[in-house]
């Protein structure tokens, strides 16, 4: 048997404003989208803003159904949308942000399973890394330097062609 260890790194920022201001401005966008979110049944508002390398930022919020499973995420509403309408961008930096109305939200929220799944797979279909800011309701924000902080393990075979 050997033991072996899977390191993260981030960067821990006390407040927006001691972040770059292009971060900072995504963040803001993150923070606008999320108000438009239709979170009926969850009352659980995500929002999530792209910049890609073609200057566009593309936002995104969750999408609630009565029937659960037909929801959508945030994440994936803004990555969808931008490989529909900008399918060769290469997606620089992803921007989260979340709020709910049942409470405040004390710790920085992180994507979900499926939701890291699919910006795994589009940061390596890019071939290049996401940068990944995550931000409450409280001051604290976390930045990744790629997705693969947030899943190292990501589910990535050869075998289907990947």
């Amino acid at each position: 048997m050997e033991n072996r260890t899977i390191n993260i790194s981030y960067q821990l920022f006390a407040s927006k404003e001691e972040l770059s201001e292009e971060n900072a401005m995504l963040i803001s966008k993150a923070e606008e989208a999320l108000e438009n979110a239709y979170a009926v049944y969850s009352k659980f508002h995500v929002g999530a803003a792209l910049l890609l390398d073609n200057g566009e930022v593309v936002t995104g919020n969750n999408q609630e159904n009565i029937a659960y499973p037909s929801s959508l995420c945030a994440e994936r509403v803004a990555l969808y949308y931008c490989k529909a309408h900008y399918p060769d961008a290469v997606v620089k930096k992803i921007a989260i942000m979340a709020k709910s109305e049942e409470g405040d939200l004390l710790e920085v929220i992180s994507p979900c399973g499926g939701c890291r799944q699919v910006m795994s797979e589009y940061e390596r279909v890019q071939k290049e890394d996401m940068q990944v800011i995550l931000k409450g309701e409280r001051d604290s924000i976390m930045v990744f330097d790629s997705v693969k902080d947030l899943l190292p393990l990501s589910f990535n075979t050869k075998v289907l062609g990947a």
